[in-house]
């Protein structure tokens, strides 16, 4: 029988996170310096920084960035993608610049937008959009490329509007498409977000993480991401998982019944 790899089951997290933490306080024990700190300091600081709400307004605009920059990020990059999958000519007018794109250093767009427009919000969202939408769009243009010609004719026989046509034919055929350029999407603007915040920002992760690392507080520094990165599983666990798994449940055979 071929063997079946997926995502690991919810409950490996619970065995192999507390030997993370286990191993965690005994490197610390036996280094014995501030410079790895053990974690019940860290939670300490977590828990000093969560009762003086420091910790909730700069997790707020971290993902409030966040959020405004995937949506912006998905919406642009699938409706290129689907313009270049569905037109020959759309993809060799747009193909040349999402090469150059995909290939330009997130940390060159965040300097520019910063030079170009300030130290501003709105510069900080469009460098994390522009590293976006590239991947986006690659994504979604190779499900709009593989979409059913069959349906299609289907949609013009019983004339479909543009808008039917795109609900009802294709974005269920793009949905694992969707999927796979949320997740991917995701786990790079969380990266490039706090580069945002670090560099030019006065709120936030980064700019918390940016300010503990000048006087090398390592305490702060891992309770801010230990934080960050509880919120990322959260969303993975209780919503990406989930849909991930309602895009591909088609893959699954039907099992049979006696």
């Amino acid at each position: 029988m071929t063997p079946m790899y997926g995502r690991p089951p919810t409950w490996s997290y619970w065995v192999v996170l507390p030997a993370v933490m286990l191993a965690w306080a005994g490197l610390a024990e036996a280094l014995d310096t501030s410079l790895l700190p053990a974690p019940l300091t860290v939670l300490g600081t977590l828990s000093g920084e969560a009762a003086n709400g420091e910790l909730w307004y700069h997790l707020g605009a971290t993902l409030g960035r966040v959020l405004i920059a995937f949506v912006l990020a998905m919406a642009l990059g699938t409706a290129i993608g689907v313009a270049m999958g569905r037109s020959a000519t759309t993809n060799a007018l747009f193909d040349p610049l999402l090469v150059v794109l995909l290939n330009l250093p997130a940390l060159v767009t965040i300097i520019l937008m910063y030079v170009w427009f300030g130290l501003v919000e709105v510069a900080a969202v469009m460098a994390v959009v522009i590293n976006k939408v590239p991947n986006v769009a690659v994504t979604v243009r190779e499900g709009a490329r593989s979409l059913d010609p069959k349906l299609e004719d289907m949609a013009t026989v019983y004339r479909f509007t543009r808008w039917q046509r795109f609900r009802e034919v294709w974005l269920p055929q793009l949905f694992p498409y969707l999927m796979a350029a949320t997740r991917g999407g995701l786990a790079l603007i969380w990266k490039i977000v706090l580069v945002v915040e670090l560099l030019g920002r006065s709120s936030g992760v980064g700019f918390k993480l940016h300010l503990a690392f000048q006087v090398f507080d390592v305490a702060t520094i891992l309770a801010y991401s230990l934080a960050f990165i509880a919120i990322v599983q959260l969303i993975e666990l209780a919503l990406l998982q989930p849909l991930e798994r309602r895009a591909s449940r088609w893959r699954q055979p039907e099992t049979a019944h006696a």
